[in-house]
Parts: C-alpha cells; structure tokens; sequence
C-alpha cells in the first residue's frame, strides 16, 4: 500500500478534527459546509478502499454502532454523587460558613459554573482516544452508551492536544444537552407526526441517549459541555491541581467547556455571578437551572470529603422555577392530522420567561376534570423548556361566581363533522378524512424535514393550496403547475420555481421517509426504517398480514394493526396511487440482482456482531430472500448469535433452532 494513502488518511482525519472543534465547540467555522462534506467523502472513500485503516477515533465512525436492546453496565471508578442544592442565598452564605469552619485558617476560593439542564455523562479516554461513554445512572453504575455518545459532534473521539500528564488514562465528565431551537424543531416535527412531544429539552435529552440505534441518536443533534477532569493524583499535577486550571486545561485540549464560568475569592463574588444569570439566564440558547458553586482546591476538595449522598466542597443554588398567573379566557379545539381534536388554553397575555404567553396546553378534557380547570379560573401556568407552556392548576381560592365548567364539543370546530371517542383512548376524533385541518396537517406532515423535506412548502403556503381547492392531499403536490401557484400570497416566479424544484427531489427520498411521510399512526421515523429493510418496496408493506408484521423486532400490534388498517382504507390507496404516477420513488434502492439464499428461511439475531450491525444484518437477510423476526419460535430456521447473546439463545437451544455464529453466517453467504 502506498505511503502517500495512509498520510492522505491522516491528513484528512486531522483537518475534520480541527473543523469539528471549531464549528461544534468554538462556534466559527472556518470552511463552508461543502468543503467540509469534501474532505469527509473524500475520506469515506479512502477508508472504503482501505478497510484495514479503519480506526475507532476515526470521524467516519461517530455513526456506526449497532442497535441494542440492552445497554451494558458499567462501574464508575469515582462515583457520579449528586449535588446537595438550595434556593436561597442565606443558605449559600450557611455553606460557605461550613466551608470556613473545616478549613480553619486556609485561604480558599470557589468556582462558579453554569448548571445546565441535561443529562450527566462520564467519558474515558485512553491515549487520547475514546473509549467508554456512560450515564450517571444511580452514581456508582451507569449505561454503556459509548456508540450513542460518539454521534455527538462536539465530543472529540480523539483528543485534540494531548499534555504528557494525561498520556495515559483520564476521564472527564459533563452534561449532554439539547438546544431551545433544536428542542423546538424536534417537538414540531413530533407534532406534526401525532407522536408524543417532550415536556422539556432535558427530558428530549435523556430519551434520545436511550435510543437503540445511534443513527437516530444523531438526527436529535445533542450537544455537550464538559464540567470536570479527573485523573490519577490530580492535586499533586500543577497542570490540574485546581479546578479552574483544570477547565482551562480541558478548553485548551478541544473539549466543549462553557465559558460562562468565573473564579471567585469570596462568597459575595459568589451571589453576584448567581444573581447576575438568574437575571441573564433567557438570554442563552439551552436550559439552566441554577448554578454550581465549587472549591477551587483538590487539596481542599479532599479534605472537606463528602457525605454518602454528596461532595461537602460543591454546592447547587438553583434559579427559582418558571411561573406565571394568568386568566383562562376560553378554550379552543385545534385538529390534527389523524383527526385527534386536543384542547388548547387561550390566556390573558402574561409575560413568562422573557415571552408573552397567550396559550398554552391542555392535553386532553380527562386531564381538565381531573384538574377540575374551569373557563374564567385564575390559572398557575408553568414553562420548563416546552414550545408551548402547560397550565398547572386553577387557583380555586380566587373563583367567582363568574366561571364556566368545560364542555367538550360534539363535533368538529372545522368542518362540523359528529365527534367520536374511541374506547380506551382520552382523546376526541374528527372521522372526517376531508377535515380541512386534518388535510392541511397531513401535508404539513408529509413535507417536512424528517418526511419528504419539501423546501418552501410552509403553513401558509399549504392554506392557500388546501382552501383553494389547488391540492386535497400529498399525492397533488407532484400534479402542480408553475401557473397554479405563481399568483398566490407571497409567491413569484422564482419562489414558484424553487417549490417546483424541492418537490421534484423529494420525488427520490429513501423508502423509510416516504412510509413516515404517509401520516401511518404510531409509525415515527424508526418504525419506518424497520419496515423498508424488511419489504423493500411499499407494494410488498401493503400485502404484509397483521401477525407477519407484529413478529418483527421494534413494530408491536398495535403498530401493526394501525398499519394493515391504514392500507385498507379507500383514501389511502389513492393517495399512493397519485404518488407512484407523480414520479415517487416508491422501493428501496437495491444495488444489484442476488440469488435468494436466504429464501424461506427465518433468522433471529442476538448479541454484538462485528462485521455488521443489526440492521445491516438484518438487510443482507432480507436483499438474499430471508425474513428477520424479533422472537425465536419453532419457526426460527437459525439464530445468528454475536458475542453477549442474550434470553433468545436459551430459548433457542430448548427449541432445538440451529445457532450460528458470525463466521457460520460470512459462510453462507460466500457459499452463493
């Protein structure tokens, strides 16, 4: 192999390293995202070429792991302790009190450091090189999530400048993060959907670092701040013997370490920092929910110890919660997309966070009886990071005379439409599928960045297709004419030819998107991904059978009989129709003919592969005429066990199903 290859590798690692840290750590990029798209194919070539080169800090691999069911454990050297906190600065000056009273007669100072609202992580690199990433779990165990954490781009997976002090182990640890903006895009896409939204970003947070496959843990674009730096007799290493050398020492390396933090000689230096982003704290761009007050000293860290349940020298004064009062003016039913009819809080005015807020969720009438939340109360409105605030409670103690019980509508507020109830369920139904709100969500749902990403096809732009009789559903959008919307609200010829010009190339988006883009309930974009590996073409997913589709990994009955429903509705099958005859990709790309191997034959997969990941498996089975199932039974032909299996290779051995091993499997497939 040529030198010149493994220097260009180099090379080319390098400068992507250099570019993550400035445009996800530094914020100012120094190439254009077309440049930096450049240098990352020209690198994935390479590496394709060169498998061998392949190395696990590589840039290449940040989205790489296989998904999982279970997250191993793991064992914090130093446990993650939580930290004592309180609401009130007479206790901040207790605190520093105590502090002066176990450290008589030294000098001390403290650093203060923005809380942010995430989730604690631990990070072990050795050599500079990542090689564990953990939650804080209980403190003294946590999850393995190593593969999820590598998706985060401001995590270097190798360490930019590595001093001699650290060349062997350390860790660090820090809070993983969702933006307010992110946060929002993420719970408007989940919206439009009808899937769950996040009560807040924390919670966004927490959830997507559960997620089983790391690809969709990269689409939720979690960030990170690293807090602290632990390595082998730290006090004795003037590099990091302090706390805020230590940070400084981690800036200096490529870490993510918030600059909003201050060394401080005394606990009035304390308040004012404390003070000072209670006032600021809208002002950034993620949550925070107080401050973390810290001895600077590892020296004295260690002699003031730490209790069973937290450190002595660290404290938390937290930033007194988002509340307003306001009134219930009325409420109004808004319509969704599968025709779900919610109630929506309409508010005097009241300034909340920074914001004017004048709604505010309801969640559903159940949720207003149990409240017992009446049109007129005085209401206790709270914000936690959500995009639309929630009512908490009515204030009984104000009711006059002068307030309304809630009644739910009988029919739609849009079209007038019999409302009805499905059993077990709390929410209203409009069953008319020509709702003009339901339409309008429909598409709105098909266009967006996780569907079909039409560029330029807003709200609305859509009411004025949808009111004007231009469109009635997703599948006319692929039949509009430059001379159909050039006349309307906002539109020119430019921007009319730039809305042509994105529904002509989401005519190709992959198979998955398009099956999330059809509005199917409680299909998200990773139930979607299933079913494209599994059927290959929408035609296929259409004749599958409610127990063959239930028997697969990640899609359960409920999910399965909403899907065989769907396909059996009139609407739908014209809609599909409309997309196949508008140019709609409608299969998945299959790169080249292969005989059936596999045909007939059912495989259960178990434990960690090294070759593959799951669902690249789980393709190679399916493209070569196989099913891949989620549960061994005595239909299973073969269970395809990695390393750690887990329950089902028990279940297979009882079953007397053939278990292959990886290389039993590389065989088969080279037998062709």
């Amino acid at each position: 192999m040529s030198k010149s290859i493994i220097e260009r590798i180099e090379d080319l690692r390098k400068k992507i390293r250099h570019h993550d840290y400035l445009y996800y750590v530094k914020n100012e990029p120094e190439i254009s995202d077309y440049e930096y798209d450049q240098l990352m194919l020209e690198l994935t070539k390479l590496e394709n070429e060169h498998p061998e080169l392949i190395t696990p800090d590589s840039p290449t691999q940040r989205v790489g792991g296989e998904p999982t069911k279970e997250f191993p454990t793991v064992i914090h050297s130093i446990q993650m302790l939580s930290l004592s906190n309180t609401y009130s600065e007479g206790e901040l000056y207790e605190f520093d009190r105590r502090v002066k009273g176990l450290l008589p007669g030294e000098e001390y100072s403290y650093v203060t450091e923005l809380k942010i609202d995430g989730v604690a992580i631990s990070l072990i690199y050795r050599g500079g090189i990542l090689v564990q990433g953990a939650t804080r779990g209980d403190g003294v165990r946590g999850d393995d999530i190593t593969n999820n954490l590598k998706t985060i781009r401001s995590i270097p997976l190798k360490v930019l400048e590595l001093p001699n002090e650290l060349m062997d182990e350390f860790e660090v640890r820090g809070e993983v993060y969702m933006t307010k903006k992110n946060f929002e895009n993420l719970n408007r896409e989940r919206e439009l959907a009808e899937e769950k939204t996040f009560a807040n970003a924390r919670n966004a947070t927490a959830g997507s670092l559960k997620l089983q496959d790391p690809k969709e843990v990269a689409q939720r674009h979690l960030t990170t701040f690293i807090y602290s730096l632990i390595t082998a007799n730290q006090a004795e290493k003037d590099c990091c013997n302090e706390h805020f050398k230590s940070l400084n020492l981690l800036d200096s390396m490529g870490f993510p370490v918030n600059k909003n933090r201050r060394l401080c000689k005394n606990i009035k230096e304390v308040m004012e920092f404390c003070r000072y982003w209670e006032e600021k704290r809208d002002s950034l761009e993620y949550d925070i929910d107080g401050v973390v007050v810290k001895i600077n000293s590892f020296r004295q860290q260690s002699i003031l110890g730490s209790t069973a349940k937290s450190p002595r020298w660290a404290i938390a004064y937290k930033f007194k919660a988002k509340h307003a009062e306001t009134i219930l003016k009325d409420i109004t039913w808004q319509v969704g997309r599968t025709g779900t009819v919610t109630p929506v809080a309409e508010l005097e005015p009241v300034v909340l966070a920074g914001s004017t807020i004048s709604r505010a969720t309801l969640h559903n009438i159940d949720e207003i009886k149990k409240k017992d939340i009446r049109i007129g109360d005085r209401v206790h409105i709270e914000k936690g990071g959500d995009v639309i605030p929630k009512v908490v409670e009515p204030l009984k103690e104000f009711r006059t005379g002068e307030i309304t019980p809630v009644t739910p509508p009988e029919v739609c507020p849009v079209c007038g439409e019999h409302l009805e109830r499905p059993p077990g369920e709390a929410a209203l139904r409009c069953p008319n599928i020509a709702c003009p709100a339901q339409v309008a969500r429909r598409i709105a749902h098909f266009a967006s960045r996780t569907a079909m990403d039409i560029e330029g096809l807003g709200p609305s732009l859509i009411d004025q297709l949808t009111s004007r009789k231009i469109i009635s559903d997703p599948g006319d959008l692929y039949f509009l004419k430059k001379d159909d919307i050039v006349n309307l609200e906002r539109m020119a010829e430019k921007s009319a030819q730039n809305l042509l010009d994105g529904i002509e190339a989401s005519k190709s988006r992959p198979l998955e998107r398009v099956i999330f883009a059809l509005g199917i309930r409680y299909i998200g974009i990773g139930a979607a991904r299933i079913l494209a590996i599994r059927y290959q073409s929408l035609d296929k997913l259409m004749n599958a059978k409610l127990e063959e589709l239930s028997s697969l990994e990640g899609i359960g009955e409920k999910t399965a009989r909403s899907i065989v429903n769907f396909f059996k509705k009139k609407e739908n099958l014209v809609l599909i129709d409309k997309l196949r005859k508008g140019g709609v990709k409608l299969k998945k790309e299959i790169k080249k003919e292969k005989p059936e191997i596999f045909a007939g034959k059912t495989f259960v997969l178990t434990g960690k592969l090294e070759s593959f990941t799951r669902e690249e498996a789980s393709e190679i089975i399916i493209e070569n005429g196989g099913n891949v199932s989620s549960g061994v039974s005595k239909k299973t032909d073969f269970v395809l066990a990695g390393e750690n299996p887990g329950s089902k290779l028990e279940k297979a051995l009882k079953l007397n199903v053939k278990i292959i091993n990886e290389e039993e499997f590389k065989e088969m497939l080279n037998s062709k």
